[in-house]
């Protein structure tokens, strides 16, 4: 079992940096892959950015690639998400997620949720 906290989010102007931290209960917090999905107002939860067990090996959604960089310290139990370069369409709830196994980018893969941060971008 995992739990998962976020904290970070807040309101920050279009250009703007925030960054968005997870920290996780248990001792395992190694073993896990982990995750960052987003939704916004009256959309479907979207992908984000994930990372391997070790951070060896990062991932993207193409609307954040250059902009957000996913890392983690396992000594820790903490997930970052580093979002520089913020536009008014990344305005949305944030959530970190985990899994055993591989990295995957669909949400149904994950098990375990952190309750969300909100993160606001004015143009």
């Amino acid at each position: 079992q995992v739990q998962l906290v976020e904290s970070g989010g807040g309101l920050v102007q279009a250009g703007g940096s925030l960054r968005l931290s997870c920290a996780a209960s248990g001792r395992t917090f190694s073993r896990y892959a982990m995750a960052w999905f987003r939704r916004a107002p009256g959309k479907e939860r979207e992908f984000v950015a994930a990372l391997t067990q070790t951070g060896s090996s990062t991932y993207y959604d193409d609307s954040v690639k250059g902009r957000f960089t996913i890392s983690r310290d396992n000594a820790k139990n903490t997930v970052y998400l580093q979002m520089n370069s913020l536009k008014p369409e990344d305005t949305a709830v944030y959530y970190c997620a985990a899994k055993g196994g591989s990295v995957y980018r669909r949400a149904l893969e994950y098990d375990y949720w952190g309750q969300g941060t909100q993160v606001t971008v004015s143009s």
